[in-house]
C-alpha cells in the first residue's frame, strides 16, 4: 500500500519540512556576511533572494493557495515567489546595488521565520488529503513543497561555488576523496527490451507532472560505457584540441565556445600549466578518476570526438533500472528494492564533491552499469517535453510547461548534493544545454552490431 504524506501523523510532517528547513539554514550558514548580498551567476538571483524564496514558496503554495491563509506580506511573498530559469542570452542587471534593490537581511529574515511559523501550524492539521481538491488531492501541496525545498537546496551550491573561497566557511574535517584507480575504459551490452518512462501518479506517494503518465517504450540493444567519462579522459580531449576544432561542436556550441573562449570544462582551472578542479571548498589538483561535470554542449562534443554519443532518456533508463526477465517496469533503484545507503553511491549531502568512479559498487545496476544514481546527474540527448497525456499540476502549474521549449535537455540520476527523496526511476531533471554551473557528468553509447 502507498503511504502518501496526509497519511502520516501531523507531527511526522512537521518535523519532515523542519528538518528541510534545518538543511537549508546549515548551507546558508556556510557563508559569510558578504556573500549575502552577491549575485555570483548573472542570470541568477542574488544569495539574498533565495532565504526568502524557499519559505515563501512553502507559504505560497500550502498556506495561501491551498488554504486559504492571510498573507503576511503582499509585496514579499510575490517578490519572493519566483526565481527565472537561466538563459545564457540574458545580460546582467545592472544599476542599483544589490543592497539597494532587495529587502534587508533582518526583514527577510523576519519574513521567513513567519512564513515557516504558518507552514507548520498548516503541516499540523488533520484534513490535508482532500480528493478532487486542484491543491490538496492526495496532499499534493505538502509533497510539493517538501521537494520544491530539496532541489532548491541543491541548486543553492550551484552559486555557493562560484562565491570566492574566503567568503565561504569550509565545513570541519573537510576533506575531499581524490585518491582511486582510474578504471579501464570498459563498455556494457545493454539488450533490446522494454522500459517504463515516468509514472503512474496512483502507485507512488508523489510525482512532479513531468513524471506523468507512464510510457512504455521499446529499446533497441546498445553498448554503454560502464562508467562516468573520467577527468583523464576528457583531458585527452582537452589536449587533443577538441575546444579549437570546430569539427566536433555543433554550430550553436560552436558559438558558444568563441565567445565565452571556452578552453576547457567550467569546474577546470589551469595555473603554472597544471590542472586543477575547482572546488566547492578548496582548489585541489585535478582528480583523474573522477567524473568530469561539463554542459550537455561538451558532453556532445566529447562524445562526437570518440565516435559515440550520448544516451537516450529511454537507455538511460534501460541500462539503469531495466529487469533482465523482460518486466518492463522499473526496479525501484538501480541495485533493485535495498533502501539507498552510502554504499550505492554518492548523494543525499554524502559529500561536497564527486569521489572516483566505480568506488560503489553495490550500486550497479542489473547489467553492471555503476554511478547511474550519485556523483553528477547524467546528461542524455533528449530534449525535455511532456509525455503523451501530460496535465499541468495545479498546484504548480508552471513548474514543468513552461521550459517544454526545445531549449532544455532531459538529466537522471543524482549528484553529491541531490537528497535522497529525489532518488527515484521517475524523477527527469532539466537544464539548458550550455548552463556551466550544473554538477552534470555523462557517459557514451554506441549500438551494438
Amino acid at each position: 500500500m502507498i503511504t502518501h504524506p496526509t497519511a502520516v501523523d501531523p507531527a511526522v510532517r512537521q518535523a519532515r519540512y523542519a528538518q528541510m528547513r534545518a538543511r537549508t539554514r546549515e548551507l546558508f550558514d556556510l557563508l559569510t556576511d558578504e556573500a549575502y548580498w552577491a549575485q555570483p551567476i548573472d542570470v541568477r538571483h542574488p544569495v539574498v533572494f533565495y532565504d526568502g524564496h524557499l519559505p515563501a514558496f512553502s507559504f505560497n503554495t500550502l498556506v495561501k493557495k491551498a488554504l486559504g491563509g492571510r498573507s503576511i506580506d503582499a509585496s514579499l511573498e510575490k517578490l519572493f515567489a519566483r526565481g527565472i530559469d537561466p538563459d545564457e542570452r540574458e545580460a546582467p542587471q545592472g544599476g542599483r546595488s544589490v543592497r539597494e534593490r532587495w529587502p534587508a537581511r533582518e526583514t527577510v529574515r523576519q519574513f521567513a521565520d513567519e512564513a515557516d511559523r504558518r507552514v507548520l501550524e498548516a503541516l499540523g492539521r488533520d484534513d490535508l488529503d482532500r480528493p478532487g481538491d486542484p491543491y490538496l488531492d492526495r496532499g499534493e501541496a505538502v509533497d510539493a513543497i517538501l521537494e520544491h525545498e530539496a532541489m532548491h537546496q541543491e541548486t543553492l551550491l550551484y552559486l555557493w561555488h562560484r562565491l570566492p573561497y574566503e567568503w565561504k566557511r569550509q565545513p570541519p574535517h573537510y576533506a575531499p576523496r581524490t585518491v582511486g584507480l582510474v578504471p579501464l575504459h570498459e563498455s556494457v551490452e545493454v539488450p533490446a527490451g522494454r522500459i517504463m518512462l515516468g509514472v503512474n501518479p496512483e502507485t507512488v506517494p508523489f510525482s512532479w507532472d513531468n513524471e506523468r503518465p507512464a510510457l512504455t517504450v521499446d529499446v533497441p540493444a546498445f553498448s554503454i560505457a560502464r562508467d562516468n567519462v573520467t577527468n583523464a579522459e576528457f583531458l585527452a580531449f582537452v589536449e587533443d584540441g577538441g575546444y579549437a576544432s570546430e569539427r566536433w561542436w555543433r554550430p550553436e556550441d560552436w558559438a558558444w565556445v568563441q565567445r565565452d573562449g571556452r578552453r576547457a570544462p567550467p569546474f577546470w582551472e589551469q595555473v603554472d600549466g597544471r590542472w586543477y578542479w575547482h572546488g566547492l571548498f578548496a582548489r585541489v589538483p585535478l582528480p583523474e578518476g573522477w567524473p568530469v561535470w561539463v554542459t550537455q554542449a561538451e558532453a556532445l562534443a566529447f562524445a562526437r570526438w570518440t565516435g559515440a554519443r550520448l544516451p537516450t532518456e529511454a537507455e538511460y533508463m534501460r541500462a539503469a533500472y531495466g529487469r533482465p526477465d523482460g518486466d518492463p517496469r522499473p526496479q525501484r533503484y538501480p541495485w533493485g528494492e535495498a533502501e539507498p545507503t552510502a554504499a550505492h553511491g554518492v548523494f543525499d549531502f554524502t559529500s561536497w564533491d564527486p569521489q572516483p568512479v566505480g568506488t560503489h559498487p553495490a550500486g550497479a545496476s542489473a547489467w553492471g552499469v555503476r554511478d547511474l544514481v550519485g556523483n553528477g546527474w547524467e546528461w542524455t540527448s533528449t530534449p525535455f517535453a511532456p509525455f503523451p497525456g501530460f496535465t499541468p499540476m495545479p498546484s504548480y502549474p508552471e513548474y514543468s510547461a513552461d521550459f517544454f521549449d526545445n531549449q532544455h535537455a532531459v538529466m537522471k540520476g543524482a549528484s553529491p548534493v541531490t537528497a535522497r527523496d529525489l532518488i527515484r526511476p521517475s524523477f527527469r531533471n532539466w537544464f539548458r544545454p550550455r548552463y556551466p554551473h550544473v554538477y552534470a557528468s555523462f557517459r557514451c553509447v554506441t549500438p551494438t552490431t
